[in-house]
């Protein structure tokens, strides 16, 4: 597959000891499941992807977006987007600067940066938030922020770290199904991370069990 996310023979060891050995293609659009206990290797795995892998763990084998080998290069030269439980949206900022913050350095001009933020908040339904302070938010509107921030940056994968554990029942569903379809639209390879069986069932693409 020349498009899409790929892992090549990817062997993570935690300490010296095998932790999760994998080879996967996420093809561009769609969304794979990663489940398993906790201790699995989960986020170990997403650590791995987005090029932040730390002691003790240590990783063998190759990760190629879009063709091209990622797997040496910096977490802020591989194109890959990542969304946590928490928002993780800066306090000190108000929605709009936080947006801002995401923004591709392709977007000049100060005119252009604030067309660019207010169309971002059109897309999640927060049209006329750009001065709210971010801690005013719901927990499902803080989640729509942080993941436009995330794609404003214009990364060419996604990978999502269990980030709607924490909303109830019906804004998960809703907020989820909210993620899938924008990643979808962008034709963004995207890699999950879930505790949920209805999360996994929502993406509608294969599930990798580790552990």
């Amino acid at each position: 597959m020349s498009g899409g996310l790929v892992l090549e023979g990817l062997r993570i060891l935690r300490g010296g000891t095998p932790l999760l050995s994998l080879d996967l293609a996420v093809a561009p659009g769609e969304v794979v499941s990663v489940m398993g206990a906790s201790g699995s290797g989960k986020s170990t795995l997403l650590a791995a992807v987005i090029g932040t892998l730390g002691p003790p763990f240590t990783m063998s084998g190759r990760i190629r977006l879009d063709g091209e080998d990622v797997t040496a290069l910096p977490p802020e030269r591989r194109g890959i987007g990542i969304l946590f439980q928490d928002d993780l949206l800066f306090p000190h900022l108000s929605v709009g600067d936080n947006l801002a913050f995401g923004l591709a350095q392709s977007v000049r001009g100060r005119a252009a940066r604030r067309a660019a933020v207010e169309a971002a908040l059109a897309e999640v339904g927060l049209a006329g938030f750009a001065g709210r302070d971010p801690a005013t938010l719901s927990g499902g509107q803080k989640l729509r922020v942080a993941l436009m921030r995330t794609l404003l940056a214009e990364p060419r994968a996604l990978l999502l770290d269990e980030p709607f554990s924490s909303l109830d029942a019906d804004r998960r569903a809703q907020v989820r199904s909210f993620v899938f379809a924008r990643a979808k639209d962008r034709g963004l390879p995207v890699l999950m991370v879930t505790h949920d069986v209805a999360d996994a069932e929502a993406a509608g693409g294969p599930v990798v069990r580790l552990g």
